[in-house]
């Protein structure tokens, strides 16, 4: 009976894997990419760890899957709470999906405070330097 249900668990997590690679092919931004790239990814991996030690009928694994888990759960959401800052600021999103931009006025006033800072480099130390200090 446990192998029936680590070889469905491995099923699903290898039906939750394609779910995720149709989707980073089909959809067509990189935030909405993104979400299909990270939700079915950790539910696929669930399922996987889940069939392992299901499958294997010694308890002494588990201790060895949860920091896989645990850390996947910890830098899946980094990783792609980072992706998503990248796209938002080369402008790989649509904006027309969006329902709120909560990141808009962060965004200028960065781009402010470099602008301004620039400026005060370049009355300081002239055009030469500020160009070599921002590259």
């Amino acid at each position: 009976m446990s192998d029936l249900i680590a070889q469905l668990l491995l099923l699903a997590g290898a039906l939750f894997a394609l779910a995720s690679g149709v989707g980073l092919l089909r959809f067509r931004d990189a935030l909405a990419r993104l979400h299909a790239g990270t939700k079915p990814q950790v539910l696929g991996l669930v399922c996987v760890l889940a069939a392992i030690a299901i499958g294997n009928d010694r308890w002494d694994l588990v201790p060895a899957l949860v920091p896989v888990l645990v850390l996947q759960m910890i830098t899946i959401p980094v990783s792609g709470h980072m992706i998503a800052r990248a796209a938002y600021r080369t402008g790989n999103f649509r904006e027309d999906r969006l329902s709120e931009d909560e990141l808009a006025p962060a965004i200028e006033e960065a781009s402010r405070r470099d602008a301004e800072d620039r400026e005060r480099r370049e009355d300081r130390e002239g055009p030469e330097a500020a160009a070599a200090a921002q590259d």
